[in-house]
């Protein structure tokens, strides 16, 4: 069991309030596109993309490619005209949200050690930012040039969490069998239902997100420290 290891970033690897997060980010992002759109309905179709690309069920189209679609129909903006816009922003701008969350290097201890034991990894944050914000993100943790097995972002993915086609994805693409596998994550709706699929899963408590319903199966538990100490002594589902 645990021969591959998926983890969330948001709050598992990366320390923060997602909620608080969140809403400095759209604070910081809504002065960049005033003179295309005003603040309620830039935000209005933000938030409708970002639900777009959580329902989507088509495994043709990628994340970036139903975000792009809903927001140019609901605003009329041409993709060429809008998204240098947003590129520019998370280049230059998203770097400075790093003071709203708490970096730590047991992080990157717990990634380090988990490929010395020879698992596969991979970074199964919920791609609905693209890949220079969640690079951006890896690299407040000093993992931006780290050799995961893979990490999704909006450009390589084709489903969002809740949905167990997210995972099943991630499995397809690095080769690993759901009973061999663990979901780690702080979000009980969003990460644990990767038991659906049969996989192993652990709750990182320090940021814990729970929404009541619906709930899943939890095989082990506890902080980013006692999760280092279990996969170091290969305890319960960490266990070859």
């Amino acid at each position: 069991m645990g021969k591959a290891l998926l983890f969330d970033l948001d709050g598992t690897l990366l320390p923060m309030d997602t909620d608080a997060f969140v809403k400095e980010y759209m604070k910081a992002i809504v002065p960049h596109v005033d003179s295309y759109l005003d603040q309620q309905s830039f935000l209005k179709v933000l938030w409708g993309g970002t639900k777009e690309m959580i329902t989507n069920l088509d495994p043709k189209l990628t994340n970036e490619e139903v975000f792009k679609a809903y927001f140019t129909k609901n605003t009329g903006i041409e993709e060429e005209e809008i998204w240098p816009v947003f590129n520019r922003f998370y280049q230059e701008y998203f770097p400075e949200l790093k003071i709203h969350t708490s970096p730590s290097t047991i992080s990157k201890e717990i990634i380090h050690l988990a490929k010395e034991q020879g698992r596969k990894i991979a970074v199964a944050t919920n791609p609905v930012f693209p890949k220079t914000a969640i690079y951006e993100r890896l690299k407040w943790l000093e993992l931006d040039d780290y050799p995961f097995d893979h990490v999704t972002v909006y450009e390589n993915s084709h489903f969002c969490k809740p949905n167990p086609q997210y995972f099943q994805e991630i499995l397809d693409r690095i080769g690993a069998a759901p009973e061999e596998t663990v979901m780690i994550g702080n979000d009980i709706q969003e990460d644990m239902v990767a038991s659906k699929l049969g996989m192993k899963t652990f709750l990182v408590t320090d940021n814990l997100i729970d929404r009541g319903e619906p709930a899943y199966n939890i095989d082990q538990r506890g902080t980013l420290e006692e999760l280092k100490k279990y996969i170091e002594s290969k305890q319960g589902i960490f266990s070859f």
